[in-house]
This record gives C-alpha cells, structure tokens and sequence, in this order.
C-alpha cells in the first residue's frame, strides 16, 4: 500500500508542480493547445453525461428520443450543439497540437513514448467522433456510418473489424448499442486514461521547456 501511494504522490507532483519557470508559461510558445483540447474533453464528457439522460440507445427511440431533447427539454438544444462543437474543438486542437509538435521536434528523445501516446489519443478521438456520428440515427448519420464502414472493409482485417461493429448492420439493435457503449463508456475511459498518462511524461520530461 505504502508502494501504491508513493506512486500515486509521485503522479500528482509532476501534473502539479510545485515551481514553474515564469519564462515556461509563455502564452507564445506552445499556445495552450494540448490545455484547450483537453478542456474541450472535458466538456464533451460533461455535454454527453446530460444528453445521456434523454438519449436511448435502440433504432426506434433514438432519434424521437433527439427531437424530444430538442424541442422538450429546456436547454437541450443548447447542449447538443455545445456538444458537437466540443467534438470539432478536439479534433481540431488536437491536429493543430500535434502539428506543433512536429514542427518544433518535440517528439526527440526522450519524448517518443509522449509522441506514441499522443498518436494514439488523437487516434481514439477520431473513432469517438466516429461512434458518435451514428448515435442521433437520423439518415445522414446513418448512410455516413454504412460509408464508413463500407472503407473498412477494404482494409487488412477490415472484414473482421466490421463484423465487430457492425455484426447485425448499420443501425440495428445490436450494432448501435455497441457504438453507444464504444462513445460513451469505453472511449472516454480510455481518453482519459492516456491523457493523464501524456501529461505525466510531460512532468516527468520537464516539459518542452525545462522546469527548475
């Protein structure tokens, strides 16, 4: 136990640091990117915990179970979009982060394990994004889905991959569910997980730029 909460110490020491440079915290070196992505997480996870209130996973209650949210709920609508512009937020945070980081070098050593971990977060965003595309049920999200899915297939173990989300098609019980489960439980889990994991080895590198 002792073993675990020196772990757990040593973990909040370098997300928080005790003494940080003045110079380091320059709004002009790294523009808060990788911050405002995952304030933008953050939010998309409080939007969808609200919208999990009203939403039903099944392809009959879906979309009335959106229009009631919409147009019934006080609030509703708002949260929607402010959930949707959450997603587009990320995404585009998180390329515009990784950019910079590619331009900079930061990806050198000792940082390539950040870098794979970053790649994989901005991997899981996309597909979080995907698996939420379909949810709403309405007949863009769904032809968008079976296209998608369509590309898959063309991929090496696409047909394997597609048989596993989609084993029933497109929409149906069995497949929404498991695109419901994928963006609201699993993903988001593991977003955040990796997000920790990233900024961790930025303390643990000192960041970009050195601390004390």
């Amino acid at each position: 136990m002792s073993r675990q909460k020196e772990l757990a110490m040593d973990f909040l020491l370098h997300l928080f640091p005790r003494v940080v440079l003045r110079r380091n915290l320059r709004f002009t070196y790294t523009f808060c990117l990788g911050g405002l992505a995952f304030t933008a997480l953050l939010m998309l996870m409080a939007t969808g915990l609200l919208l999990l209130f009203y939403y039903q996973p099944t392809p009959e209650r879906g979309f009335p179970s959106i229009l009631f949210l919409e147009s019934s709920v006080w609030g509703g609508k708002f949260i929607r979009s402010l959930h949707r512009v959450s997603s587009h937020a990320l995404l585009l945070l998180l390329l515009l982060h990784t950019l910079r980081v590619l331009l900079t070098g930061a990806y050198h050593k000792p940082r390539e394990m950040n870098w794979v971990v970053g790649s994989l977060l901005l991997a899981l965003a996309v597909f979080a994004g995907y698996t939420g595309y379909l949810l709403p049920m309405d007949q863009l999200s769904l032809w968008a889905t079976q296209t998608g899915m369509e590309l898959l297939a063309m991929a090496p173990l696409g047909d394997q991959l597609r048989t596993i989300l989609v084993p029933d098609g497109v929409g149906l019980p069995l497949s929404l569910l498991r695109f419901y489960i994928l963006h609201v439980v699993l993903l988001p889990a593991a977003m955040l997980f990796l997000s920790s994991l990233h900024f961790y080895r930025i303390r643990k590198n000192k960041g970009v730029l050195p601390y004390l």
